[in-house]
């Protein structure tokens, strides 16, 4: 594989896609946007490329990744889909829904993907890039966020180089994430029950809608898929939450009616507020205060996510 200056800024265009299938189709690493967040991708058939992944993000070995593919029948080839998988993909994919399904016998995907599990996480991107990338380059891609592991998730190709630097080959500009926050990810039982493991773009009223079925209600003791740690999305300052008053010595992300030195979304919109989260936990790690402080962000639809992803910085 041809080396230049690493990351390599790609443009997204015709031009930028093509190079950035070249690297991955040479075992490099790549940073593309997707409609959540940037995420580093690799070949998923590879042991040598997804360790590169784990090296460049300091990523424990137990924590499984999403494998990104371009459509349905490429997802078949990797994991065992039941009447309910062909239903949310049906109903969410292309989409910010990523589904733990068994994995398929002879399934072309490297061990440490699945970090030694039965199953695989699954996902087949909305965003026009990250699809082009994938057609091209003619692989399965696996594809955490593209920062240092537990740090915050970036959301534009300057938070990637920021945090990654040369441990990446390229990185594809292609402006700031819409969503913001990673995909949901659904696991579908054996016996017929589903959990919500990540809470994400996608509601968990809109799965319940298609599945017709109940969640499963016991929390899984097992990292079963991405973000999930405890301790996860973090600015590298102590973060408080709730805040509708900060301290002389706190960043202040406000919401709402609560200002703050920077706001989520001064409408209160929980949408916006999600699109922005990350790229103002990045600012508050930037700012000249010790610590950060964080207005309260309701729970309904997307809240949901914003606050498991505030909580996990918070840890």
């Amino acid at each position: 594989m041809e080396r230049t200056s690493r990351p390599e800024r790609l443009a997204a265009d015709s031009a930028g896609i093509a190079r950035a299938a070249e690297l991955l189709r040479a075992n490099g690493l790549v940073a593309i946007p997707t409609e959540t967040v940037y995420g580093l991708a690799a070949r998923a058939d590879r042991d040598e490329s997804v360790a590169a992944i784990y090296r460049a993000k300091g990523r424990p070995s137990f924590n499984p990744l999403i494998v990104h593919v371009a459509d349905l029948a490429c997802a078949r080839r990797i994991a065992r889909f039941d009447d309910r998988a062909e239903a949310l993909a049906a109903a969410f994919w292309p989409g910010a829904l990523t589904m733990v399904l068994p994995l398929a016998e002879g399934a072309e995907i490297a061990p440490a993907v699945t970090a030694g599990l039965p199953t695989v996480a699954l996902r087949c991107p909305a965003h026009p890039v990250m699809r082009d990338i994938i057609a091209q380059a003619g692989l399965a891609l696996a594809a955490p966020s593209a920062n240092r592991s537990g740090g915050v998730s970036p959301t534009t190709a300057e938070h990637v180089v920021a945090s990654l630097g040369e441990r990446v080959d390229a990185v594809v500009d292609g402006g700031a994430c819409e969503a913001g926050v990673e995909s949901t990810i659904v696991a579908l039982r054996g016996d017929g029950r589903w959990q919500v493991l990540r809470p994400g773009p996608i509601a968990e009223s809109r799965i319940r809608a298609v599945l017709g079925t109940d969640a499963d209600a016991v929390t899984s003791r097992e990292i079963e898929a991405p973000g999930q740690l405890a301790s996860h999305y973090a600015p590298g300052k102590p973060v408080r939450l709730g805040a509708c008053e900060a301290a002389a010595d706190e960043f202040h992300i406000g919401f709402g009616a609560v200002a703050g030195h920077a706001s989520l979304s001064p409408a209160g919109d929980l949408a916006e507020a999600a699109s922005r989260l990350y790229a103002l936990l990045h600012e508050g790690a930037a700012a000249d205060f010790p610590r950060i402080a964080v207005a309260p962000v309701p729970e309904g639809g997307i809240g949901a996510a914003i606050n498991d992803r505030l909580r996990r910085a918070a840890a």
